[in-house]
């Protein structure tokens, strides 16, 4: 049986089908053959090949595309213990950018005391330097302007003593990761923060 004439003169599809009758004598099945439309589209079509054969060509990619790989348990893993860390950290990240960037607190006034009891809690404790910044001992915690960059504000620790010193919330978070979080934490860091110290 011939192909119908509406598939014969498609220059760019050039599709051969092949023709099955089905059991009941009324149903056609046309199945497309693969074909290699770059290496055929030079060439004139011809409804028979010149020695008679029939050539398929298979499709072949060099590289894979790059889709998300849910079916890697690995990746499935990564991103389930990627969302429980970002649920974990994400209230701490949010107060201490509005405490930071927002008119909450001036420029040099103390945390009120359940704002100072997080941060100590879940900042301070985890910075790599927590003793050094402590020094003789916590008198409270305020926000300031850095005294090198005067645009930007920071944390502070105000000692005892009546000295203070400016401690980083996100290498506090870092920290926190790699100590809870040790086999994801140096992945999530260098996509989630800026820095990766």
């Amino acid at each position: 049986m011939a192909a119908p004439l509406l598939f014969r003169g498609l220059p760019l599809l050039r599709l051969r089908f092949c023709y099955q009758r089905l059991q009941h004598p009324t149903f056609v099945l046309l199945a497309p053959r693969l074909f290699s439309a770059a290496s055929e589209s030079s060439q004139p079509y011809d409804d028979a090949a010149s020695d008679g054969e029939q050539t398929t060509a298979v499709l072949r990619t060099k590289d894979p595309p790059k889709y998300p790989r849910w079916p890697d348990p690995d990746y499935r893993k990564w991103k389930e213990r990627e969302a429980q860390i970002l649920k974990d950290i994400e209230p701490v990240i949010f107060l201490a950018k509005e405490i930071i960037h927002s008119d909450r607190y001036m420029d040099g006034e103390r945390l009120t005391a359940e704002d100072e009891k997080i941060v100590v809690d879940k900042l301070l404790a985890y910075h790599p330097h927590c003793e050094d910044k402590i020094g003789c001992g916590l008198d409270s915690i305020m926000v300031d302007r850095h005294p090198q960059f005067r645009r930007s504000r920071c944390l502070f620790v105000v000692r005892t003593d009546g000295g203070w010193i400016d401690f980083s919330y996100q290498k506090c978070l870092r920290q926190y990761i790699r100590d809870k979080y040790p086999s994801y934490a140096e992945k999530f860091i260098k996509e989630h923060f800026k820095r990766g110290s």
